[in-house]
């Protein structure tokens, strides 16, 4: 009797062998991920993909047994954090609360965001609230966690234990640390949105598509993160395969930008694919006409663009709105030294402030004029960055007659 307690210690029912557990940890890990990532943000908060309701139901199971969230809660917290991004509201801001408070205790942001009533009400609506809601998984949200301790140390023995805790601290560590953190603080960006995200790596695989957070940021309801040819977003993939199956539907993605030529003047059509992508526009601004024209300054000045700290570069491609008032008053001795840089710089912000206009008349006046004025600035780059803004429009849109 005690070997066969001691035996059931050592290795569970399972008797698995070390590959068999690391391979259980893989599968049941990215089973959460892709419950995150498909069900809690792109279906739930965004919209952007449904689910035949008894995937979506096994995906409100599993998380509830491996993590212990709150679907309604979940959702809260995140469309607060698009709603005030980067501001003293954001739940989980690393220009508020610093890259080490977010990486390493994102999940006491987390629980503070969710003690709000009014937020829970207000940017949770639409979240499940049947039965099962009220009185199992809302109501009792620990019981999956520990659900899952008693499974794993029953396959497993003692050593469950120990894996269990990996499954409980995955999603504390990847979402709420990694990209809530790392992925406002460190990568690269596609586009010029108004807050600090950023792709950790084009290839996002290992947290379901997460890694891809500043495409995500520029366009939140899509259910495709990968916006560029050599991106990948193994979330979308797990969607189109569920799709061919009859388990999906997909809702919204991200339209295609297309760029006609030779057109003459802006008209409605390019209005809305300029507002469509206005971070697409600003993105392109920046490397169209700000980076050459550093570059001729400094074959003027004799200097190198790279003597220009980067933390000035940065604000010449975000418009300068992280900066203080001390780096803003260096902002500006830096373009007095450059005169044509200045010009191209001001074109920038009036083309930022343009694309937060409301009203289309208005906007597409306004459009109109920032063109014109543009073609005749003299400047080169600013010129062919007109004409290719007259000619955008979304993919599959009638070209002009």
């Amino acid at each position: 009797m005690l070997d066969a307690v001691l035996d059931f210690l050592d290795q569970g029912l399972s008797n698995a062998s070390w590959i068999g557990m690391l391979v259980y940890m893989l599968i049941v890990t990215q089973i959460t991920i892709l419950t995150v990532t498909l069900y809690l943000h792109r279906s739930q908060t965004h919209r952007g993909v449904d689910f035949h309701p008894a995937l979506a139901h096994f995906f409100r199971f599993w998380g509830w047994l491996t993590t212990g969230m709150v679907t309604r809660e979940w959702v809260a917290v995140h469309r607060k954090h698009h709603a005030k991004v980067e501001t003293a509201e954001d739940p989980h801001s690393p220009m508020v609360y610093g890259i080490h408070k977010v990486f390493w205790d994102g999940v006491s942001l987390y629980r503070e965001a969710c003690a709000s009533k009014a937020d829970m009400e207000k940017y949770g609506r639409g979240a499940p609230d049947d039965w099962m809601e009220r009185h199992v998984y809302g109501a009792h949200p620990y019981w999956g966690p520990a659900l899952m301790a008693v499974i794993d140390l029953a396959l497993f023995g003692v050593i469950g234990g120990a894996l269990w805790a990996v499954q409980m601290i995955w999603i504390p560590f990847w979402a709420a640390g990694f990209v809530n953190g790392i992925g406002h603080w460190a990568g690269y960006r596609n586009f010029e949105t108004s807050d600090t995200s950023r792709n950790l790596i084009p290839w996002g695989f290992w947290i379901g598509g997460e890694e891809l957070h500043n495409n995500h940021h520029a366009f939140p309801s899509s259910a495709k993160f990968a916006l560029r040819k050599w991106e990948f977003d193994i979330g979308w993939l797990s969607i189109c395969a569920l799709r061919k199956l009859g388990l999906a539907k997909v809702l919204r993605v991200a339209p295609s930008l297309d760029v006609l030529p030779n057109v003459p003047l802006p008209d409605a059509d390019t209005l809305k694919a300029v507002l469509t992508h206005r971070f697409q526009a600003l993105s392109d601004f920046y490397r169209r006409v700000i980076v050459p024209t550093m570059a001729e300054e400094r074959q003027r000045a004799g200097d190198s663009v790279r003597s220009m700290p980067r933390r000035m570069r940065r604000a010449l491609a975000n418009g300068g709105r992280w900066l203080d008032s001390e780096g803003r008053e260096r902002l500006q001795a830096v373009l007095a030294k450059r005169p044509t840089l200045k010009t191209v710089y001001e074109f920038r912000t009036r083309l930022s402030t343009l694309l937060d206009q409301r009203g289309a008349d208005q906007a597409l006046k306004g459009l109109q004029q920032w063109i014109s004025e543009a073609e005749a600035s003299g400047i080169r780059s600013l010129q062919d960055f007109a004409a290719r803004l007259k000619g955008y429009t979304l993919a599959g849109a009638p070209a002009a007659a």
